[in-house]
């Protein structure tokens, strides 16, 4: 198959090249670099099926797109910055991203005929009030809140993506990523795993937000990307699936394991606690397990793959 993916330089976007690449299909990946690295995709050039095109999906397509578009059958629309430490310094880049770019891949898809999966996040649960939190729970997000541009950027996402597919029947579905982790993660990333992995390794104290208390479920990015591929694959038109980790642990657990896994000297150093971080986030992940999706690696497991990966 001849397959889109956006965002192909950034995490998951290239460990997602990397399964499709092996599994022998013709993949494009898009990215512009903002939160992805040219570091992510140097193992993909191996491949003679693999095309790289540095561009802003925000903007208008180069001129020799449309030769390399004619026949996509899949598109993964994964772009967009990310990050905590981004929220400010990118939030005009988060929203046209959501807005001006996904309207672009969706107009693309609707041209080609592709079916295409929006990756869109846990974040447009805000801070929830239930839990687990199931597709069909609206959300406790405060829009104009620090963490707004993501989180309601995501939202708007989502609406356009369901619109197109009510309005032009365009192929289209939706997955919400919970906290996932693994190789390729940015070494800047500030998310909890990435973090503390870089701290641990360098001896330097853990940093726990408050006392630690809230709790995370996590997953290994090879069960998100066998998540995104079953949805776009055997998914329901129109319809949004969650994809993550169903155990939950607190944060000063975590903490204490990647200290013990790394063999590492540091110390846990608790500090003031933002007052946007969210106490806890837990898919229902009922849905996708009716598609056949089970997570098969356990967090002890995917800590030891990820700290191997950097080892390397």
């Amino acid at each position: 198959m001849k397959i889109l993916i956006t965002g192909g330089a950034g995490f998951v976007g290239a460990n997602l090249c990397k399964r499709l690449l092996g599994d022998g299909h013709e993949v494009a990946a898009v990215d512009n670099f903002i939160t992805g690295s040219s570091k992510n995709i140097r193992d993909l050039k191996k491949y003679p099926k693999f095309t790289f095109i540095k561009h802003d999906i925000t903007k208008p397509w180069p001129k020799n797109f449309e030769l390399l578009t004619s026949n996509f059958e899949l598109i993964f629309h994964l772009a967009c910055p990310t990050g905590v430490n981004n929220l400010v310094p990118l939030a005009e880049e988060m929203l046209l991203t959501c807005s001006i770019g996904t309207r672009n891949i969706l107009e693309l898809a609707k041209k080609t005929g592709a079916t295409v999966l929006f990756t869109s996040s846990s974040e447009v649960y805000g801070d929830p009030k239930v839990s687990p939190q199931k597709e069909d729970y609206t959300g406790n997000v405060d829009p104009v809140g620090i963490r707004s541009p993501y989180e309601e950027g995501k939202r708007f996402s989502e609406s356009l993506t369901l619109m197109y597919a009510r309005k032009y029947r365009l192929d289209a579905k939706i997955v919400r990523v919970f906290n996932t982790y693994g190789p390729k993660m940015s070494e800047k990333d500030t998310r909890v795993i990435p973090q503390f992995l870089r701290q641990a390794l360098s001896d330097q104290p853990l940093t726990i937000h408050g006392k630690g208390l809230q709790t995370r479920t996590h997953c290994y990015v090879d069960d998100l990307v066998n998540g995104l591929i079953l949805v776009i694959l055997k998914g329901q038109k129109g319809q949004v699936y969650n994809v993550g980790g169903e155990a939950q642990i607190s944060v000063v657990d975590l903490a204490k394991m990647i200290v013990v896994y790394t063999h590492s000297k540091s110390p846990l150093r608790f500090v003031e606690r933002p007052l946007h971080d969210h106490q806890s986030r837990q898919p229902d992940l009922a849905k996708i397990k009716k598609l056949g999706w089970k997570q098969k690696i356990n967090l002890e497991e995917g800590i030891r793959k990820t700290i191997e990966a950097k080892n390397k």
